[in-house]
């Protein structure tokens, strides 16, 4: 303890700073309080008292004063100090309570007077019993005053100190008090930054939602407050006392009061914009506070309390602005907060139903006394609705019927933006659920069509106009949704509606200008959301439409200037206009480049000048109209509005159609006007008379600050689209954003959104275009900068000058506040230009001096603005300039920043200089900037140091930027780096609080700390791997990376944790993998997101580096926490990626645990299933689902879970299934396999067989579609994989036989009402795979599952539509798609029948139906991949009539799928000679009664060419490295080529050079590239390819002439084959394209190859045909010479040499040929064997054995009319005698040889009588050899077989032997065979036993031979042979006599 006290006395010293030390900086006072906290933790706590005391002392001394720095590390200490032990030390309490209480009212400086009240919280944690009443009212009093104090730091400790002085279960709170400090909060608010408001915010959401407890309330006695007793804070359940029996508990504010609260505020009138964006910080705050249970429970309340208090207050629907604002905040609460975060699945349905009801519905009131809800309202619910539309996905039956009728009503409000909004959340609605997509469809067409009817008629309704217009833009909306869901849509209705919109534009030149304009603008509205069907669907109506564009725009003629017009006019010529070219913009948008040709372009380009035009005269002579009549059509989309929004299209289209067509003028002309709209004084629209008051009055404050949604004609576009740089939650930074956004964006300011194609937006928001007048300006600063880089210099210059003199004008000098709209525009656009110019011309361009100098001087200003998106903006734009415009450009630029730095003190034109250093070495790149690298790391670390917030926060994220560019040239600097972050660290101006009082303010909104960790991130990637070497820079980074992760800000935590993951990629080992892990669990759990965000990536990294060790730290509780993570909020990103990972790496050794994880997940039930079910209440459960014992639970004692969590726990499933069926670990699929193995079978997969089938049968009677898909593939996994698993049990059967009725239970729902095509197809797919798993091989047990199928086929049979099981009518284009999903799976049974012989009995009955739907559907394929329209109609399964050409494009992905499996099953169909395929390829329904033989017939069958095309170019557009599916399809197409061949389908179409030279090409194209196993179908293909030519032309048959052969195209074939052969015997010269491929495949292509070469060569004459085989022969030769593979190819293809050296023996060979290759070969062979004589190891003996067994072959397979010479029979007998007595590994190959050779030779061969002459000398030896080694030890297995051999051979022989030379070949036999023999050994030895035996049967075959020879012998070795013979027969005679009676009882 004596080590302890002297440390404690070190660390005083350290606080109190004498001399030698350093000042006590942030860390050092935070290790010193760390060290105190883990001293007095571990060891006594006695002088503790004293330790806070010396503290105290410290604070005390006034004469001299301590150092600030020492003060401020006590008075933290000593809050750290009672924050850990304050419940020991109580006696304290008061003493800290007065001093922080004076501290904070002193004058010292502010980091001081914030920590002194966080001491204070932090002590009141532990011991605020030990404050008395008087102090506790003094911490109350001077904390609400410091709410309002000036330093923010010290009102965020304030609200910290107050949260504990009103704890929340004390029961004493007053409505007063909640008032008061709610008061001072809201107070506080204008003056407030982002962290300051979120202190606010807690301390406000703390206070209201204590009012929520529940407190008791003595009834008689209201004066007296019943007080809980302290451990009563939380749990309301504890019943009073039992005493007190007149007490009810109740809240003291009902949650409806509460909420006012807040409502009051924000409806003041002087409340200002700040203050009230904050107030949604408290709303925000305050429901997070309640939590989920709360508002979910509460959630009508919640919102009828905005919408009634908020929305429709008077105060916030003053003015369009107004209530934007009011909406977007409003949707910040119920979309981001109540609607992503809290609502689960079950409440996110009752939210709809909720609205449905409450708003929704109400509208027509149409009882009297009913109030219609107000439009604002309804907009919110509408939007609010489609929301969550989108989040439930498939919405359940009850939210179903609570929509459709209301949505579909709500399109005739006479409110635009609600038609607009209805429209939306229809379409929404109809995308989710697409099952109702027809019907909705249809009606809004209905009603369309009726409201227009009824437009013209007087008695219509007066607002039938609006109603015509909602419903036109509910169709919209709704055809939008097509190309997403098209297989639910008949392609009929889209033609319906064109021609209906072109009849009602015919019409309307008939109209009145009102009418007309309606008429007008529903017609176009419609046309422009068909374009979005792609180019098939507007070819053929693009002539029709150019004539009406053409009509519209017509060119302005001078009479368009003059006066005279009234302004209705004006407003209908702009309204036509405007309209037609947003239908141009949808059509430019969706069917480029397909159909925007170069005439196209030209004249759309012509008619949108027009339009420009026409807007440019309105302009003009807009002064001369009547100016009230302007002025009065304010309702809706005025004048002005319809010119602006006619302007921003026209633009718009040009961006879109580019610039190749459009002439100089016109984009000259267009630069003109886009210059004059954004950066023009004439280019404003507004008042200028308020104008120039709000100048000269000097009311203009900021251009941001601007709330008439138009300011000054800013645009709305963004420069800098990160605004996560502050690392907070997205909730907060969107509301924070509304604070400075003068330009709100909502749908209803332009309809054309409505049928964009942008629902996969994440975020699911609906898009939110800006308006009308703000639209015209974003998009010509995006045409400027599209133009601009296009033209060339002078043109530029001219424009640059332009635009600069317009910014600089004076006229802009009385309107302050269009010249700040200007400069930002400019800028803007600036940076939007240069990162367009990216191509070398325009970078000449922009890097001309003459454009590059003036811009820059305009930048200079524009950095040193006061606006931080301003300087960002311009230091990027000086950054591109500089990569663009050379070196002399690049050093002047960064002299003048320099200057600036260096003269210009004020701190935002620094940060600007540092920016712009930060900018130029990002984009000029690390090695141009080399050079300057110096300068600018100095300059950066000189602003660093500046105490200005704003000067060193840009400096640090700069000098980021810096070190990134840099990389590697850095290293130099890293050390000063490492030295200036820790020097930052130290000092007190740049900590958080820290600096004097503004730049304390300042700082909360620039974080200099989280830049620091972004430094250190940059720094640890420069050095890379090498910080493993130093371990100075090591401790050091890590040193500063453990202080920032261990700070209270998330933002710092979260940049340290990134750079702890790169610290993690290059020095793994130096950090605390188990430490990291448990840290990141914790933020997990918290509620702090963005540090739950940032930790699932750091796991993420964890896992994806070794997951195995991740499991053993956080095991499967971590995944347990993931999975919950995904179901509490589903929005929270990349947890799928770390579950998905970790499964991958760690499933193998456990699948069983990873199984029961995704079980858990499926017994719950998703809420729109709970939803589905209570409306249905099923009483009629399948049978066979009733075997799974599912239906039966009841839906409310389960949990629930979202679907999406169900559906990810069903994909890993899958995945499960594949990585573990793929890993080739037998044990997990064969129980039996693992018991042999000793492996426990608990955790296999095959156990969990049952649990799968049941979760699929589970996820198959979902509700959701996106599930009930993911349970058919987890079903298809089990029978793919188990399929041919047996049963544990028993033996001979199956394992999936016992779970047949589970299966079919779970593929039956696919068939019910409710299926949608892609189930269908998916299902029956699962059928077939079940039918031809093997599993039931019984036809007749197959039961539902093949009745299904056939039912489906039966469908498939007629044309039209197919209803398949309980399934509704489906669209044409599903019926297509099922049908080709149908013939698909039939096709896979035929392909399989090839291995399961009891398929042939499945597919036989319907064979017939098969083979013409079969190839029809191979003809719609190559007629949709043509494009053209089907070729005829003979075939079955005509294509139906409505299938136009819309359909390609979303049938092609199905039928690519599918045809090569139903390509497949057409050859295979043809290798069988299958009748019926012959008749479906002629074109025939049926098989012809009479057989016509049409094996020579002479014209191709029908459909030859369509099926020889396809196959023709998938051979063509293979590549070598393409993946295993396409190999196949080459494959599959090689054996359809085969067939294809023959004469009987293709007659005499290869006798045509030019067709059968394509083939040839590919072919050889084809030898050259595709791998092994490609190719052995390749020479197949080709001998039948000649086969077929030789049957149809006979010319080169016997007759042919020499000259002409080569040339013949059955030479060309066997070049082919040669070239394959020779390339896979040697492998190719330059690239190995063979080595891939297995040992098998190459045997057997060899052996392929060389069958086709023979086949090919057999149809030539003899002469040519003995030159060929010696072609081959010389080809295999190179085998036998190998010596560089490993493989033996020789053995296994011996069979192909036997092969060529067949020949019959009565073939005359005059020349001798023949024998000549024979010989040839032979010597050959002799000479590889010699060659390797004296050279050992495994590549020689493979090379002789080879070579001996060859020339063996080649012996024995020779006709006797071959004659060979002497010395090479003699050699190869000497070489395979000298193998025989050399013995070692070649002496088995040798007796192989000599025993096939003795035993050929019985047939009577002359030579190979020879070869046994020459041979028996080599036996005898042998066998003497191994009989005299055979004494000392047992023999080797090779000896034994030897041995073997060679008796056998001997046997053989003796055999053939006519019986008088009999003894004497005995005679040579029986003596080698005795020294073999050793009675006296027991058991007898295996060479014993086999010679006795040998010896029996010579005896046997001849026993007066066997007598005569035994006589000769020797007596020693007579008596051996005697009682060996003796033992063996187990004779116990010990008669002398020979045993000869024995041996013939023996019947041999």
């Amino acid at each position: 303890m004596a080590a302890g006290d002297t440390a404690i006395e070190l660390l005083d010293e350290v606080v109190s700073a004498p001399e030698p030390f350093p000042l006590p900086g942030r860390p050092i006072r935070r290790l010193v309080a760390s060290c105190l906290q883990a001293l007095y933790t571990r060891g006594e706590t006695k002088s503790l008292f004293d330790t806070i005391q010396a503290f105290l002392k410290i604070l005390a001394e006034t004469k001299p004063p301590a150092k600030e720095s020492s003060r401020i590390a006590a008075i933290y200490c000593i809050g750290e100090l009672m924050g850990t032990f304050g419940s020991q030390v109580m006696s304290q309490m008061a003493e800290v309570a007065t001093v922080t209480i004076k501290l904070y009212r002193s004058s010292s400086p502010v980091i001081l007077r914030a920590y002194a009240l966080h001491a204070l919280a932090k002590a009141l944690n532990t011991a605020k019993r030990a404050v008395t009443d008087s102090v506790a009212k003094d911490i109350i009093k001077h904390s609400k005053n410091a709410l309002g104090d000036k330093a923010l730091p010290v009102q965020r400790a304030a609200c910290e100190v107050l949260i504990l002085m009103f704890p929340s279960g004390d029961g004493t709170r007053s409505i007063a008090d909640v008032e008061s400090i709610l008061n001072l909060c809201v107070k506080s608010l204008e003056g407030a930054d982002q962290l300051t408001r979120k202190s606010l915010a807690k301390l406000a959401a703390h206070m209201l939602a204590s009012t929520q407890i529940e407190r008791v309330v003595p009834v008689a006695d209201t004066a007296k407050k019943g007080k809980k007793t302290q451990n009563q804070e939380e749990d309301e359940d504890i019943a009073p006392t039992p005493h007190i029996t007149t007490e009810e508990a109740k809240p003291i504010m009902t949650p409806t009061e509460m909420l006012l609260q807040l409502s009051t505020h924000f409806n003041k009138l002087q409340s200002s914009r700040r203050t009230r964006v904050g107030i949604f910080d408290f709303y925000s705050a305050l429901l997070w506070h309640l939590g989920t249970g709360f508002v979910e429970s509460n959630y009508a309340l919640i919102v009828s309390h905005l919408m009634t208090e908020i929305v429709t207050n008077p105060r916030n629907t003053g003015s369009r602005y107004e209530v934007l604002f009011v909406r977007s905040l409003i949707e910040v609460v119920l979309r981001d907060l109540i609607g992503v975060r809290m609502l689960g699945e079950q409440a996110q349905i009752s939210a709809i139903q909720e609205l449905s009801s409450t708003y929704l519905k109400r509208w027509p009131a149409l009882m009297p006394g009913q109030s219609a809800p107000n439009p604002l309202c309804l907009v919110i619910a509408l939007r609010e609705v489609s929301g969550l539309l989108q989040q439930l996905g498939n919405a359940p039956g009850p939210v179903q019927d609570a929509l459709s009728d209301p949505l579909l009503n709500l399109l005739s409000h006479p409110s635009h933006s609600v038609r607009i909004s209805a429209a939306w959340a229809l379409r929404c609605f109809c995308y989710s659920t697409p099952l109702r997509l027809p019907k909705v469809l249809l009606s809004v067409v209905e009603k369309l069509q009726r409201d227009v009817s009824s437009l013209t008629t007087p008695a219509a309704p007066s607002d039938i106009h609006l109603r015509a217009l909602g419903h036109s833009y509910g169709l919209a909306a709704l055809l939008a949704v097509i190309p997403d869901r098209p297989l639910y849509v008949s392609y009929d209705i889209s033609a319906k509606v064109f021609d209906m919109a072109v009849q009602i534009l015919k019409r309307a030149g008939e109209h009145d200008v009102k009418v007309a304009r309606i008429e007008i603008e529903i017609a176009w509205t419609c046309i422009a959301s068909l374009m979005a069907l792609g180019p098939n669907f507007v070819r053929p109506h693009l002539p029709q439409l150019l004539v009406l564009w053409r009509n519209a725009l017509p060119k302005p003629t001078t009479k368009d200037g003059t006066t005279g017009r009234s302004v209705a006019e004006w407003e209908f010529l702009l309204h036509v206009r405007e309209s037609t070219v947003g239908a141009i913009h949808c059509f430019l948008k969706y069917n480029s480049p397909t159909l925007v040709t170069a005439d196209v372009t030209r004249r759309i380009s012509s008619m949108l000048s027009n339009g420009l035009a026409f807007a440019n005269t309105y302009i003009t002579s807009r002064p001369t109209l009547n100016q009230e009549e302007l002025l009065a059509e304010s309702k809706g989309l005025g004048i002005d509005g319809r010119e602006a929004l006619l302007r921003s299209r026209i633009f718009q289209c040009f961006s879109l159609v580019g610039f190749s067509g459009v002439t100089e003028s016109v984009q000259s002309s267009l630069l003109q006007s886009v210059i004059t709209l954004f950066a023009s004084p004439d280019g404003y629209t507004g008042s200028s008379v308020q104008a120039a008051i709000a100048s000269s009055s000097g009311t203009f404050t900021s251009i941001w600050q601007s709330v008439d949604g138009y300011a000054y004609g800013l645009t709305n576009l963004q420069v800098d689209d990160s605004p996560e740089w502050m690392n907070r939650d997205s909730i907060e930074s969107s509301i924070d954003e509304m604070c400075q956004k003068p330009i709100i964006t909502a749908l209803e300011h332009d309809p054309l959104y409505l049928c964009q194609n942008l629902i996969v937006d994440n975020s699911r928001r609906a898009p939110e275009p800006p308006p009308a007048a703000t639209a015209a300006v974003d998009a010509a600063i995006m045409l400027f900068a599209q133009l601009l880089p296009l033209q060339d210099v002078a043109q530029t210059t001219r424009l640059v000058t332009q635009l600069l003199n317009s910014v600089g004008s004076p006229k802009l000098e009385k309107n302050t506040g269009r010249k700040a709209a200007v400069l930002v525009n400019t800028t803007f656009a600036i940076v939007f230009a240069l990162r367009q110019g990216t191509s070398a011309s325009a970078r000449q361009v922009l890097g001309n001096s003459q454009v590059a100098t003036p811009l820059a001087t305009f930048l200079k200003d524009v950095l040193v603005d006061g606006d931080a998106s301003m300087r960002k903006a311009g230091s990027e734009a000086i950054g591109r300039l500089a990569s663009v415009a050379g070196t002399n450009f690049l050093t002047s630029q960064v002299k003048t920043l320099v200057d600036q730095v260096v003269n210009n003190r004020d701190p935002h034109g620094r940060a600007g200089c540092a920016l712009a250093f930060g900018a130029i070495h990002a984009h000029v790149g690390g090695l141009a900037a080399g050079p300057l690298l110096k300068t600018t790391v100095h300059v950066l670390m000189s602003l660093i140091n500046d105490p200005h917030p704003v000067v060193h926060f840009w400096a640090l994220s700069a000098l980021a930027r810096v070190i990134d560019a840099a990389s590697l040239a850095y290293a130099p600097f890293v050390s000063s780096t490492l030295g200036l972050l820790f020097k930052v660290y130290m000092m007190e101006s740049h900590e958080p609080d820290g600096g004097s009082l503004n730049h304390a303010n300042m700082s909360g909104d620039l974080p200099a700390y989280q830049v620091v960790c972004q430094n250190i991130d940059a720094v640890i990637t420069v050095l890379g791997p090498d910080i493993q070497e130093s371990t100075r820079t090591r401790t050091l980074v890590l040193d500063l990376v453990h202080q920032f992760i261990d700070e209270e800000d998330d933002g710092i935590c979260v940049e340290a944790i990134k750079c702890i993951q790169h610290f993690l990629m290059f020095a793994p080992d130096h950090v605390n993998v188990p430490e990291l892990v448990t840290r990141f669990r914790g933020y997990l759990a918290s509620s702090r997101r963005p540090l739950k965000l940032a930790s699932i990536n750091a796991l993420y990294q964890l896992v994806q580096r070794d997951a195995l060790s991740m499991s053993k730290l956080g095991g499967d509780r971590l995944v347990e926490e993931l999975f919950a993570m995904l179901d509490d909020d589903s929005s929270v990103d990349g947890v799928r990626n770390v579950i998905a990972s970790w499964l991958q790496q760690t499933v193998i050794y456990n699948p069983s645990a990873w199984i029961d994880l995704c079980q858990r997940i499926m017994s719950r039930t998703t809420a729109s299933q709970q939803a589905a079910d209570a409306a249905a209440k099923r009483g009629d459960v399948d049978d066979e689902g009733q075997s799974l014992s599912v239906g039966t639970t009841t839906a409310s004692s389960r949990q629930t879970s979202r679907w999406r969590t169900q559906l990810f726990a069903l994909q890993c499933l899958h995945n499960i299934c594949t990585v573990v069926g793929r890993s080739g670990r037998r044990e997990h699929l064969d129980i039996a396999f693992a018991r042999s193995q000793g492996i426990p079978t608990s955790g296999l997969l095959v156990t969990r067989v049952p649990d799968l089938i049941k979760i699929a049968f589970t996820a198959s009677a979902a509700h959701v579609t996106e599930i009930r898909l993911e349970g058919l593939r987890v079903l298809t996994d089990v029978i793919e994989i188990f399929a041919k698993v047996p049963d544990p049990d028993y033996e001979e059967n199956l394992l999936l036989e016992q779970h047949q009725a589970p299966i079919t239970a779970a593929l039956t729902p696919a068939f019910s009402s409710d299926s949608t095509p892609e189930i269908l197809a998916s299902a029956i797919g699962t059928c077939a795979i079940f039918v031809g798993s093997g599993v039931v091989k019984d036809v007749g047990r197959m039961g539902r599952i093949l009745k299904l199928l056939t039912s489906a086929l039966e469908q498939s049979k007629g044309s039209g539509m197919l209803s398949l099981g309980d399934a509704a009518e489906l669209s044409p284009n599903a019926s297509v798609m099922l049908r080709i999903a149908t013939l698909s799976a039939w096709a896979e049974l035929e392909v399989a029948s090839a291995q399961q012989a009891y398929l042939v009995e499945v597919v036989k009955p319907y064979r017939t139906t098969l083979a013409p739907l079969w190839v029809s559907s191979l003809r719609d394929y190559a007629s949709i991949r043509v494009d053209a329209e089907s070729l005829d109609e003979t075939a079955a399964g005509a294509l139906d009539s409505s299938y136009s050409s819309l359909g390609r494009e979303v049938l092609l992905p199905y039928y690519v799928k599918a045809w090569p499996v139903i390509l497949h099953a057409v050859a295979i169909a043809m290798q069988k000679d299958d009748p019926s395929i012959l008749a479906a390829m002629d074109g025939q329904e049926t098989v012809p009664a009479v057989k016509t033989s049409t094996d020579n017939r002479d014209e191709p069958t029908v459909f030859f060419y369509v099926v020889f095309g396809l196959v023709y170019e998938a051979l063509a557009t293979s590549t070598p490295d393409a993946d295993q599916d396409a190999q196949r399809t080459s494959i599959i197409s090689l054996q359809a080529l085969k067939c294809l061949v023959k004469r009987k389908y293709c007659g005499k179409v290869f006798n045509d050079p030019p067709i059968f030279e394509e083939l040839l090409n590919l072919f050889y194209r084809m030898s050259l590239t595709e791998p092994s196993g490609v190719q052995i179908h390749l020479v197949e293909a080709i001998a039948s390819l000649a086969d077929s030519i030789k049957s149809g032309d006979l010319t080169n048959g016997q007759t042919s002439h020499s000259e002409n052969v080569l040339s013949s195209p059955l030479a060309h074939c066997m070049r082919i084959c040669a070239y394959i052969l020779r390339r896979v015997i040697t492998g190719p010269q330059n690239g190995a394209v063979h080595d891939a491929a297995s040992p098998t495949e190459k045997v057997k292509l060899i052996i392929a190859a060389f069958d086709a070469f023979s086949a090919v060569a057999a149809s030539f004459g003899p002469s040519k045909r003995e030159d060929f085989r010696a072609i081959a022969i010389t080809l295999y030769s190179d085998l036998l010479k190998d010596e560089v593979s490993e493989l033996d190819l020789v053995g296994p293809t011996l069979q192909a040499l036997k092969t060529l050296l067949d020949r019959p023996a009565n073939l005359p060979d005059p020349d001798q040929k023949f024998g000549k290759i024979v010989h040839g070969l032979l010597s050959a062979c002799l000479l590889n064997v010699d060659a390797m004589s004296g050279r050992q190891g495994p590549m020689c003996n493979k090379k002789i054995k080879n070579n001996l067994l060859a020339s063996v072959l080649i012996l024995t397979i020779l006709p006797t009319t071959v004659s060979v010479g002497r010395p090479v029979i003699e050699h190869c007998c000497f070489v395979i005698s000298q193998k025989l007595v050399e013995g070692g590994e070649l002496s088995l190959t040798a007796a192989h040889c000599a025993k096939t050779l003795l035993m050929a030779s019985t047939t009577g061969n002359p030579i190979l009588k020879q070869c046994t002459r020459l041979l028996l000398p080599g036996l005898i030896e042998c066998l003497a050899k191994a009989a005299a080694a055979s004494d000392d030890v047992t023999p080797s297995e090779q000896v034994l077989a030897t041995v073997s051999e060679i008796n056998k051979a001997l046997s053989a022989l003796f055999l053939s032997l006519p019986e008088d030379i009999r003894p004497r070949a005995l005679g040579v036999i029986i003596p080698v065979l005795i020294p073999f023999l050793d009675p006296a050994r027991q058991p007898p030895s295996p060479l014993h036993t086999q010679s006795v035996t040998q010896l029996l049967s010579l005896a046997a075959a001849s026993p007066a031979a066997f007598k005569d020879a035994t006589g000769k012998l020797e007596p020693s070795a007579r008596e051996t042979l005697e009682t060996s013979v003796r033992q063996a027969l187990g004779n116990k005679a010990t008669s002398a006599e020979p045993a000869k009676p024995q041996i013939s009882l023996r019947s041999f």
